[in-house]
């Protein structure tokens, strides 16, 4: 009989709902080893081709059997810069774990007996980090004398100046916000991305020579062209999807509705959660819903049960979602931890109106029960409102998580960037260059919203094209 995968240690849903202190404690040394022993070593390892970067996932697993932590570090780095951030963040259960042989085929996701890839990944990336390991760099003379400019500092601007920076490349970055980091900084919560493991992984690419530039648009502060007349040599495009989406329903201007994106922004970006020692206060309700069944969604409603908590205030936040939660997008353990830590569901609801009182602030969501009907574009089922199901909740705070849409600053102050009908940026699929020479482009604002490690992998195929371009000059 096979040995049953190991689990990490986690804070209890009593504890970890009074802070934002990380939940996932990790792998001990005994457990990863254990862990570890359970790879197959399969002749032809499918858990690779899952892997957006393709790590050798089956020689840095066989490393770890031989406590070789070094080199297991090592081999990940070859392809992935960040893997104490991707062993925290990654949907294994749709990518490298989903293609793990114990995965039965035609699974959605992985099966709970598939190798915890991402936690072994998070332990070795840990390791290096306190390890103080520095990857062997191979600069390229030749390419010293380029430079290429980065714009947006997400998993994708990240990924791209690394990988160029390490060929020799001088790279400097342009973030619009004030503090580097993109989605990793603003979207994701403290309890799931520690911010010492963001900090170190982003101060790692200071140490290889990338400049790390805030509060520049590219798009108003500078364009393009000027980008070019200052001499930059070749352009990557990491502008992400930072435009909420919203239902296009009455009462969504009332105070008290926020859309995700400055909900988050507000929590993790400016530190809200610490107020008033930091400077950005954020209103917290006593009933709070939040619209959404994605990443996203789920950490929205967690970081508002937690400031109920940290409030004094009775937690009551619920999660409502137009079809069922076999069709969530969101991480299966975000959403079990969601669960635990008391956050309600209430599946097969289609939001109508919000509803304010005199003042002016949000008071209830009326709302229609659902049914499912057929698939749809997206291969699941459509949700079907059901008339004369109408019902009132109560809700003095509303947070709207339901997808983001492409950054269009740059796009629309640039005419020559072509874009398609969603506003994303088209780009040759294999070297991910844009409809202007030299420009390419990668991460969310290529294709729509996706994961940190699908943002990696073009931002890896378009540092290779650039490297190819600068040679040719």
């Amino acid at each position: 009989m096979r040995e049953r995968p190991q689990k990490p240690k986690e804070l209890s849903p009593q504890e970890r709902i009074k802070s934002f202190d990380e939940v996932i404690l990790g792998y001990i040394e005994e457990q990863v080893l254990a862990e570890a022993k359970r790879c197959l070593r399969c002749k032809n390892p499918a858990c690779i081709a899952g892997c957006p970067v393709g790590i050798d996932i089956k020689k840095f697993i066989l490393q770890i059997v031989d406590k070789d932590y070094g080199g297991a570090y090592f081999t990940i780095r070859q392809k992935n810069d960040f893997a104490s951030i991707c062993g925290r963040v990654c949907p294994a259960e749709y990518q490298c774990r989903k293609t793990c042989v114990l995965t039965k085929k035609g699974s959605p996701f992985c099966s709970e007996e598939s190798i915890n890839i991402h936690f072994l990944e998070r332990f070795v990336g840990d390791y290096g980090m306190q390890k103080a390991l520095e990857a062997p760099i191979e600069r390229d003379e030749k390419l010293a004398k380029f430079k290429v400019a980065v714009v947006g500092s997400g998993p994708a601007g990240l990924c791209c100046a690394g990988e160029l920076a390490r060929r020799g490349v001088k790279v400097v970055v342009f973030e619009a916000l004030h503090k580097p980091g993109g989605v990793l900084r603003y979207g994701i919560p403290p309890f799931r991305l520690p911010r010492n493991i963001l900090d170190y992984e982003i101060d790692y690419l200071k140490k290889l020579g990338v400049e790390l530039i805030p509060n520049v648009i590219i798009g108003r502060t500078k364009t393009l062209d000027e980008l070019f007349k200052e001499g930059f040599s070749a352009v990557f495009l990491g502008l992400g999807a930072g435009t909420p989406g919203f239902l296009g329903i009455k009462g969504e201007n009332l105070c008290n509705v926020y859309s995700a994106n400055e909900f988050l922004t507000r929590v993790n970006l400016m530190s809200a959660f610490k107020f008033p020692e930091s400077h950005t206060p954020i209103n917290i309700g006593r009933q709070i819903i939040v619209i959404g069944g994605g990443n996203t969604a789920m950490d929205a409603a967690r970081a508002a049960l937690r400031l109920q908590k940290m409030n004094g205030i009775t937690p009551d936040t619920s999660v409502f979602y137009r079809r069922t939660e076999v069709e969530m997008p969101a991480r299966r353990l975000e959403i079990e931890h969601a669960k635990e830590e008391g956050i309600i569901f209430r599946f097969l609801v289609q939001p109508e109106e919000f509803i304010g009182n005199d003042a002016g602030f949000v008071q209830k969501l009326a709302c229609l029960q659902c049914q499912l009907g057929e698939p749809d574009e997206s291969g699941r089922r459509r949700p079907i409102a059901i008339k004369g199901s109408d019902f009132e909740a109560n809700c003095d705070l509303a947070v709207i998580a339901i997808g983001l849409k492409a950054n269009e600053v740059l796009t629309k102050a640039t005419a020559e960037l072509k874009t398609d009908k969603y506003g994303d940026l088209v780009v040759d699929p294999e070297t991910m260059e844009t409809s202007i020479k030299g420009v390419y482009a990668g991460g969310d604002i290529v294709g729509g919203e996706g994961t940190v490690i699908e943002a990696m992998g073009m931002a890896k195929k378009a540092s290779e094209a650039i490297i190819k371009y600068l040679e040719t000059k």
